[in-house]
């Protein structure tokens, strides 16, 4: 019997579901696992302490099945968790495994994108107040104005299913009009959740024409593939069946009708539970 290795895919609800889309479309002879902590979601809103707990439990979780690599797919886990994890957890749970986030790969590439160099980050307000982004960004292009903009609405309109009605339309026309307002420079935006890919069209309705929106999913596939390259060891640990599993923290009726939306294609989760 083959030993089972997925890829796990960590977030707080549904919007690690676009990433997940895109590594599969990539790597699709990997296994994935996917989680999503929905019980406790958004995790936008929540302490850096009770968002480090949250992760770390999942971590765990994704190691108590087998994963060799999980991938927060979540901006506000990868903002004021990972570090922690890596640096702190890990060598002490299984210096092997390897823990990734969406932050750094993405702000690898984001500057490659803008003329001006003026960049607008809309995020959550946890992924914000980190910092994360701007000092990344300024990592990999010195050059670089980071502005941000904390959308605290836009998650709880997707996971609501409202993100193609008037409601969406007033808090995406709000929130960009703020952004914008801090440099009329500004001709590249990233949308820094995984939600946000869904308030896409809405985005692109209202925003000038001609600004680049920059969506997360393929970026975090292109890294991961090269990662994997690079590290043939943790690739070789990983199995290989084109085998996908979701998992929810909460109703699984629930999350199979708005995982179909997000992931493109009929889900069927099972239910666990994290942190007993």
């Amino acid at each position: 019997m083959t030993k089972s290795a997925p890829i796990g895919v960590f977030d707080s609800g549904y919007g690690g579901l676009t990433v997940l889309k895109e590594l599969a479309k990539q790597l699709p002879e990997y296994d994935y696992l996917y989680l999503g902590d929905n019980a406790r979601a958004p995790y936008g809103t929540r302490s850096f302490e009770t968002v480090y707990q949250y992760t770390l439990e999942a971590v765990q979780w994704f190691f108590s099945r087998g994963c060799e690599l999980v991938v927060l797919a979540c901006n506000t886990a990868s903002a004021k968790a990972l570090r922690t994890i890596q640096q702190k957890d890990l060598p002490f749970i299984n210096a092997h495994k390897r823990v990734l986030g969406v932050i750094r790969p993405t702000a690898e590439v984001i500057g490659n994108y803008s003329i001006s160099k003026q960049l607008g980050v809309m995020a959550t307000q946890g992924t914000v107040l980190s910092k994360s982004y701007e000092i990344e960004i300024n990592r990999f292009f010195p050059q670089a104005t980071v502005y941000q903009e904390a959308c605290p609405m836009w998650v709880p309109l997707v996971e609501n299913k409202a993100y193609d009605g008037a409601g969406a339309d007033y808090f995406v026309k709000q929130h960009l009009n703020q952004l914008l307002a801090k440099s009329p420079e500004i001709d590249t935006i990233l949308l820094a959740c995984t939600h946000y890919p869904l308030l896409l069209p809405k985005i692109e309705q209202f925003a000038p024409k001609g600004m680049k929106i920059i969506s997360q999913g393929s970026i975090v596939a292109n890294s991961l593939s090269k990662y994997l390259l690079n590290h043939p060891e943790i690739a070789s640990r990983c199995s290989k069946n084109g085998i996908i599993q979701c998992c929810t923290t909460d109703s699984t009726v629930d999350f199979d009708a708005n995982a179909a939306i997000f992931f493109g294609k009929p889900v069927k989760s099972i239910h666990i539970l994290l942190g007993h």
